[in-house]
């Protein structure tokens, strides 16, 4: 009865918390401060109590053995991962939104002429399709006293002979040394003699919004900004949305960072350049004496280093350019590795968290943090995968927890952060999905916080492969050995626990049951990490799929149609089906009359190959990437989610 009544009460706790949760979007308002700390705060306070629990009640008496090693290494990665949520927690606790502010301080300069701004775009490998959209981008741009300068560190002569026909600046160095900050700071030296007032930095396949120079320049009439940075957006899905099917339903990995983490580090005073898509002030740059080379994460160190000179950084909110996603799941983890690591040479660089340099102490958490994640989230990750098994084989209990404690404990902090968290950040934390998503490069990461924190330097800058032919399905032996490995061993342990008393320790008492939900979940979590690492075949990077009105001429005869997909390459048609290889003029607004082929039937309707002059390119280029809209979607649409993993599941697209 004792049992029952303490099972009852942790029922009651969850429920509790799930009707709470029911309550926080008709009264918890994400915008408000006092609203979000609330919230927030509970995380808190459930994080700490459920802590002071797992170290209290769960751990193995001390001493010499098995047992007390498991229980107390996973109880300590487990710590240091709660403290960084914590962390976490306080940050997201407040928000600010600049964009009101960057409206009423356009054109803040008066009468005279507009600041001149240089547009850097760093290059190394990139295929003229990817850069030749980003150029046509920066073109485009609204702010006319512009400069436009491709930084190619690839040496190619295609491209400068590329840059002559565009009529904009090529630079090449005659060494690669510091990657991408020192071809940067080439660059600078270069426009020494005549520079600029502001500098703004596109990576190769980033292509800025018409209003991106304005937008961020309004920011600048705080003379104490240095800085400017603005999301990163994607038009493409990231390997986990795209191999998993759910491009549609999920957001990509970063939106979580850009459309909530950075508002809330800038209402600390404490956001950061993450390289692409920012604008810096010239001035700024040249009183730290060009971009910091000490970290293969340059941005990141180059806000800690204008902090500590008097100038700061802020984040506007706004998508303002829209990028190429690593495509392939190899170049997803080199990216974040090398993320990683330049983490860590900051935090051991003279601008760390524990250095001597008079940085402010909000500095000093700002890298902390960062440091932490990188450092605990990915280690612990594995962890959860690892512990399990050793009761399943060796009998050895790493938590001994009953489950009325567990769901008291440990599921009512989950469920309310999980409430807190998706309420803050709009839907975008989903479980397993959220797991798998840090699960795919635990092992690659976790070797770069190692190697970054132990030895910073000597590492060379790994560049993020973008483009290429992703036409056919690719299977990552290599990153699933380990997921398949410890998928079979854990379906094997719970096999033979579950028909051997060998492997079936029944001395555990209620811990079983603990470690039988662990490695259900654990089972999930592998076999969606090992989809993931199947990837599929990419057709399209970029389609404009909301439907709109063009004009059709066949045979001289005009009619209106409806347009529900476009490409540069390819326009979809609905309710009109043309016969293969009939040509016809297709009237698309911005873009003016383009020849079309037919290529014959398609899902509801005809789909038609462009034949467009170089201009027309362009002006198809200005349409689908420099407009004003947000690509991607902004959060988890759950339904939608789950029907999407079924087809997965189901094979079907």
């Amino acid at each position: 009865m004792l049992y029952l009544g303490e099972t009852g009460a942790s029922y009651m706790h969850l429920l509790l918390v799930a009707g709470l949760a029911l309550l926080v979007p008709v009264f918890a308002d994400p915008g408000r401060t006092l609203h979000r700390s609330v919230l927030l705060a509970v995380s808190v306070l459930l994080a700490l109590r459920y802590i002071w629990w797992r170290a209290t009640e769960t751990v193995a008496p001390l001493g010499l053995t098995w047992d007390w090693a498991a229980s107390w290494s996973l109880l300590a990665l487990e710590m240091a991962a709660v403290f960084g949520s914590i962390s976490a927690f306080v940050m997201l606790s407040r928000t600010k939104d600049r964009k009101e502010e960057a409206t009423q301080n356009l054109g803040w300069w008066g009468e005279g002429p507009a600041p001149r701004v240089a547009i850097m775009i760093a290059t190394y490998n990139e295929e003229e399709e990817v850069l030749d959209r980003t150029v046509v981008g920066a073109l485009g741009l609204r702010h006319e006293n512009k400069t436009i300068h491709i930084l190619d560190d690839g040496k190619r002569d295609w491209l400068r002979d590329y840059c002559e026909k565009r009529g904009i600046d090529y630079i090449r160095r005659p060494d690669n040394r510091d990657a991408k900050a020192g071809n940067i700071n080439h660059a600078l030296k270069v426009m020494a003699d005549d520079p600029p007032d502001f500098i703004a930095v596109l990576d190769a396949d980033f292509v800025p919004h018409r209003g991106f120079i304005s937008r961020t320049l309004a920011l600048f009439h705080d003379p104490t900004v240095g800085l400017v940075q603005t999301p990163q957006h994607f038009f493409n899905a990231d390997p986990i949305q795209h191999n998993l099917n759910l491009s549609r339903s999920y957001p990509d990995e970063q939106r979580f960072f850009f459309d909530t983490m950075q508002a809330c580090r800038d209402a600390w005073d404490i956001a950061f350049c993450c390289g692409t898509s920012s604008v810096v002030r010239w001035k700024a740059i040249q009183d730290i004496g060009g971009f910091p080379t000490e970290s293969v994460t340059e941005d990141f160190m180059l806000t800690v280093v204008l902090q500590n000179a008097g100038w700061r950084t802020v984040y506007l909110n706004e998508a303002l350019t829209e990028g190429l996603a690593p495509e392939g799941l190899k170049e997803y983890i080199t990216q974040r590795g090398r993320w990683c690591l330049g983490m860590m040479q900051i935090a051991r660089s003279h601008v760390g968290p524990l250095s001597r340099s008079k940085i402010r102490p909000r500095d000093r958490w700002s890298v902390l943090d960062a440091g932490i994640y990188w450092l605990t989230t990915f280690p612990f990750r594995i962890a959860a995968l690892v512990y399990p098994l050793l009761y399943w084989y060796f009998n050895v209990v790493v938590v001994d927890a009953r489950v009325p404690d567990v769901l008291s404990y440990f599921g009512v902090y989950y469920l309310w952060t999980l409430v807190a968290l998706n309420h803050v950040s709009r839907g975008n934390v989903v479980p397993i999905i959220n797991d798998v998503s840090q699960l795919v490069g635990a092992f690659q990461i976790s070797r770069a916080a190692l190697v970054g924190l132990f030895r910073p330097h000597g590492h060379p800058f790994k560049v993020t492969a973008k483009g290429g032919d992703r036409a056919k399905i690719q299977v990552q032996w290599q990153l699933m050995a380990p997921f398949v490995i410890i998928l079979l061993l854990t379906l094997a342990g719970l096999t033979l626990g579950m028909v051997s008393d060998r492997f079936a320790f029944f001395d555990a008492g209620d811990g079983k049951a603990v470690v039988l939900f662990w490695t259900l979940y654990n089972i999930f979590v592998l076999a969606f990490t090992i989809i993931v690492c199947i990837e599929l075949p990419r057709k399209e990077r970029h389609v404009a799929d909301a439907p709109e009105r063009a004009d059709l001429v066949i045979d001289g005869k005009a009619r209106q149609v409806w347009i529900t997909a476009l490409t540069t390459g390819d326009v979809r048609l609905r309710g009109l089906e043309l016969p293969a290889g009939q040509v016809v003029s297709l009237r698309i607004e911005e873009v003016g009359t383009l020849e079309a082929v037919s290529l014959g039937a398609a899902h509801d309707g005809s789909r038609l190959q462009l034949l467009t002059t170089p201009e027309q390119a362009d002006a198809l280029d200005l349409k689908l990437y420099a407009e004003d809209n947000v690509p991607g979607i902004a959060g988890a649409r759950s339904l939608l989610l789950l029907r999407d993993l079924a087809r997965r599941l189901a094979f079907t697209r």
